[in-house]
């Protein structure tokens, strides 16, 4: 997450008087790490769970074995039930979810650079698929953004 982004969605939160708690896998951390490195984070970031493992996005995220078995962690079904799971383990106002292939071969099926980001929040949620169009490179923190329009920011 670039720190521009960060920035800009900590300080609409602040402003809102709501919460944000993240849930990765592809991105081991970084949303999170990019969320707390701005000043006044801690007013809205309630937490995160790093569960690279896909039996981990079941046992602490909820996210529903049989999608996993039948889609693979890959998913966007999987980032939206992450999101969820986040949201309600952290009593946040909205949950975000990172999940992909980093490379640099496929998995799950689908190809290095696949990405799903999910937004979770009261009464809704979205996912976005992206392609980082880096096959071979190892995911950077620039590599994921969204529009200043994004669903968590309105």
């Amino acid at each position: 997450m670039a720190p521009a982004l960060a920035a800009d969605l900590v300080a609409r939160l602040t402003a809102r008087g709501q919460t944000v708690a993240v849930a990765e896998s592809l991105t081991g951390g970084l949303v999170a790490a990019a969320l707390t490195d701005i000043a006044g984070a801690s007013v809205v970031v309630r937490g995160g769970v790093l569960a690279y493992s896909t039996d981990l996005k079941a046992q602490l995220l909820g996210v529903d074995e049989a999608l996993l078995a039948r889609a693979g962690a890959v998913d966007a079904g999987v980032a939206e039930q992450m999101a969820g799971g986040v949201r309600s383990l952290m009593g946040a106002t909205y949950g975000l979810a990172t999940t992909g292939v980093a490379g640099p071969g496929p998995a799950d099926g689908r190809v290095a650079g696949t990405v799903y980001v999910a937004v979770a929040g009261p009464g809704s949620s979205r996912v976005r698929a992206l392609w980082t169009g880096r096959r071979s490179r190892r995911l950077s923190s620039s590599s994921i953004s969204t529009s200043p329009a994004s669903p968590i920011a309105t």
